[in-house]
């Protein structure tokens, strides 16, 4: 009986998350509409030009995180429930970093 809760329990929640996502966005668009502003001071032009580059960096560093993770845990460094992680987590975090800094490049020098 447990067993099947969780995966109900997971899936009303997302359901919800975007339920409240979809359905505020709304109000705040109908709201600008019957104030007559435009609802496109809502959309960033240039926010989702570099999605893909973002998740890519991100990709790269989590690969290199997991490698990294590999070879700690076999030289016996560190134990496989810390150098994983640890490693994933800090890749992570410096590929988020790079590209942030790469992205603030490019619109620079556009």
């Amino acid at each position: 009986m447990e067993a099947i809760l969780i995966p109900l329990i997971v899936f009303s929640c997302i359901f919800g998350v975007f339920y409240l996502f979809i359905s505020t966005r709304n109000k705040e668009r109908m709201a600008l509409i019957e104030s007559g502003q435009s609802a496109e001071i809502l959309t960033n032009p240039d926010g989702n030009k570099f999605t893909g580059l973002k998740i890519g960096i991100l990709m790269v560093g989590v690969a290199l995180g997991i490698l990294l993770g590999n070879m700690l845990a076999h030289a016996g460094v560190l134990g496989e429930e810390v150098a994983f992680p640890s490693m994933v987590f800090l890749f992570g975090g410096i590929a988020l970093i790079v590209s942030h800094v790469v992205i603030d490049r490019m619109r620079k020098k556009n």
